[in-house]
């Protein structure tokens, strides 16, 4: 069963890259720019046809795809610098030799330079944006269609004991809920007198109450049945807005006391309004925005759980590996309440959330990612307009060839940080 939902999460990577690559290929090849071969995969290939100057194929490793537009390199100014202080080129005339060397002769005129900086704005943003609109499409079918997992009135767990731990050991005094015959499975209709109809009413009444004994009134079986139920004051570990354990300055977890019952909530599929989505859809994206831009401390966080043995944090940062782990999860887990509608949907959830990933990590400014790209673009376009404003010649294009050894850093580290998530995923998975 884990094997299921890994399968589906390799299918559903491989359409979302097969599309990105597809979102800069067809306005690529609409602006007239020589698109010379669009893969699924890497490695050796394993079939492949021509059509209108374009080689398609499957290659061998499933780990992603990509799309070769020629020309992207400009030849650079006159009197640019080509060769090094040992006589052989430099590693950006190389790289500017190499982007010509892909145009066939009479094919200059098809090179992705020449296209104007909307087109190659346009070429280079559509390819995230096709995630984006993956990530919307995954929402709203979960959200619309297929419904979220909200806490609702109904039981799915009576804890039998107060207790910190995993298992009840003889010491540990009844909980309130088992002493009061409360059962998994039981609807509550109302708390301390007071009609509750979701978890969050439940938990309210609790709280107001205090520790004072209250009537709640069940239906079980299609009875109702009233239980008289006495919360318990009891230290409890606080959380924040993100589900992480509040801990103070030497890392200790802060409690409060706070009255207890021992109750969990089941979770019920409930749809939503479409013009719910693009609320949800920005919350998204602006959460994981928040988590790539704090992407290195986050790196040095896990860092610090492997060396040190700790837990590690549920909003950080996790590998192919953790995600591979999490859509295993999805499929393998044994649970009645859990059913194959909810499997789905969590499933096309983490593809919607892999998607928003994509769409956010291939928007940084650097290269070679398409952010990079983009800013390339962008400053063309301004250094163009302040020449024409000031009456002074067109400067020609960005000689983004001299930013390779910047790019070739930013490959490196990327190359780095996949192969370190994937050792701590595997070392201490996100639990």
């Amino acid at each position: 069963m884990a094997l299921l939902g890994i399968l589906f999460l390799i299918v559903g990577l491989l359409v979302s890259v097969g599309l990105h690559e597809l979102g800069h290929l067809i306005p690529a090849k609409r602006f007239g720019a020589k698109v010379s071969h669009y893969f699924i995969g890497f490695g050796p290939t394993l079939w492949s046809t021509y059509k209108n100057g374009t080689e398609y194929g499957i290659k061998a490793i499933p780990l992603g795809g990509f799309v070769r537009i020629s020309g992207m390199l400009s030849p650079g100014r006159a009197s640019r610098r080509t060769v090094g202080s040992d006589g052989k080129p430099t590693m950006a005339e190389e790289a500017r030799q190499q982007s010509a060397a892909e145009l066939e002769e009479g094919e200059e005129s098809q090179a992705f330079w020449r296209l104007s900086v909307p087109k190659r704005i346009v070429v280079m943003f559509s390819g995230p944006f096709v995630n984006l609109l993956l990530a919307a499409l995954c929402m709203a079918v979960v959200m619309c269609g297929i419904g979220s997992g909200v806490a609702s009135n109904q039981l799915s767990a009576v804890q039998a004991c107060v207790t910190t731990s995993s298992e009840c050991t003889d010491s540990d005094p009844v909980s309130p809920a088992s002493a009061a015959g409360l059962q998994a499975g039981d609807e509550i209709v109302s708390w301390g007198g007071v009609a509750v109809s979701d978890w969050a009413d439940i938990q309210r009444e609790i709280a107001d109450g205090g520790t004072e004994s209250a009537p709640v009134v069940v239906v079980r079986d299609g009875e109702e049945l009233t239980l008289t139920v006495q919360p318990v004051e009891t230290e409890r570990p606080q959380y924040d807005s993100d589900g992480n354990a509040v801990t103070d300055d030497d890392g200790n977890a802060v409690t409060a006391s706070v009255p207890y019952v021992g109750i969990s909530p089941a979770y019920a599929l409930e749809r939503q309004s479409i013009t719910s989505v693009p609320g949800s859809v920005w919350s998204l994206a602006t959460g994981t925005a928040a988590v790539v831009a704090r992407l290195p401390m986050e790196l040095w966080n896990t860092g610090v759980d492997l060396v040190t043995g700790a837990d590690r944090s549920t909003s950080g940062v996790i590998g192919i590996v953790g995600v591979a782990d999490v859509a295993g999860s999805i499929t393998s887990v044994q649970s009645d309440q859990y059913t194959l509608v909810a499997r789905i949907g969590d499933l096309l959830m983490l593809i919607g959330s892999l998607n928003m990933s994509l769409f956010i990590f291939n928007l940084i400014p650097l290269l070679p990612l398409d952010g990079g790209h983009i800013l390339g673009a962008l400053y063309e376009g301004v250094r163009r307009q302040f020449a024409k404003l000031r009456g002074r010649p067109d400067p020609g294009p960005v000689d983004m060839a001299r930013a390779l050894p910047l790019s070739y850093a930013v490959a490196v580290f990327f190359v780095l940080m996949t192969v370190f998530l994937v050792v701590a995923d595997i070392v201490s998975p996100v639990i």
